[in-house]
């Protein structure tokens, strides 16, 4: 009879965290090599639309200052070498390509209300533009979506497209301290404490938008109830767990595309 192995110390096995980097520049050539993964897998997974959306990266040195992808550039082709710095009036401050100035404006002022994000997402994905055409926000029907739980607010107006500063500090209030919304008519946009984190939360946000509406056309979902919601939520709703889940995701695009850290 075989005798069973004695299990490995549980010190000796490997879990990866998220890397701390000792100087600005390790940590600024970190950022802009996940920003540019990050558009490479939203444009994998159709989430770009004509000139539309944007990830942006807060730059470690010039807190300020925003990484973005360029205006026109298809998200699957963007290196880290391609990526543009924007102060938060919109002026290009590295870089020798235009920025998307409607769409940042809304990001920069995301990010001057929220001082803790390193990024922000938002793009104008298929579900999760259907989701904000009902003006509703997620509801606890699955795993994934409780993570969201009292974690997400609705931004409940439509002016068309963003143009000023003042749209954007209203959408950055109805935020306040969470980590997604839902635009109505508009679609989704979400913040981290990483990239990672921001892209990991808008896929979430959008698959579960999918789900819902995918659900509600199949018949009457039961909702988790509320204590349960918020266990879960307790659980699966942090940035490191967020971090976690996006690895595969990089490993997977990094691997395959090698260039887009250049």
């Amino acid at each position: 009879m075989s005798v069973i192995p004695d299990p490995v110390p549980v010190d000796r096995l490997h879990f990866a965290m998220p890397p701390v980097h000792a100087t600005a520049d390790e940590e600024r050539t970190h950022r802009k090599q996940r920003l540019a993964g990050a558009l490479r897998v939203f444009g994998r997974f159709g989430y770009e639309e004509g000139v539309s959306g944007h990830i942006t990266a807060r730059d470690p040195e010039y807190t300020d200052c925003f990484w973005v992808n360029p205006f026109g550039a298809p998200f699957e082709e963007v290196a880290a070498s391609d990526l543009i710095l924007v102060n938060g009036d919109g002026q290009v401050v590295r870089g020798g390509q235009h920025v998307n100035q409607a769409a940042f404006t809304v990001h920069a002022q995301v990010h001057r209300a929220r001082p803790d994000a390193v990024a922000v997402a938002h793009t104008h994905s298929l579900h999760g533009r259907a989701l904000a055409t009902l003006g509703e926000l997620l509801d606890p029907i699955t795993q994934e979506a409780c993570a969201f739980y009292q974690d997400h607010a609705l931004y409940d107006a439509y002016t068309g497209v963003t143009v000023d500063a003042e749209e954007g500090r209203r959408i950055a209030v109805a935020l306040g301290t969470f980590k997604a919304i839902v635009l109505r008519n508009h679609g989704l946009l979400t913040v981290g404490t990483s990239v990672d984190a921001a892209a990991w939360w808008f896929i979430a946000l959008e698959r579960s938008a999918q789900v819902q509406l995918a659900a509600r056309a199949a018949g009457k979902p039961v909702l988790i109830d509320h204590r349960e919601a918020l266990t879960t939520r307790e659980q699966l709703g942090s940035d490191l767990v967020a971090w976690i889940n996006y690895q595969p995701l990089w490993r997977r695009i990094s691997r395959a595309e090698p260039e887009l850290l250049s």
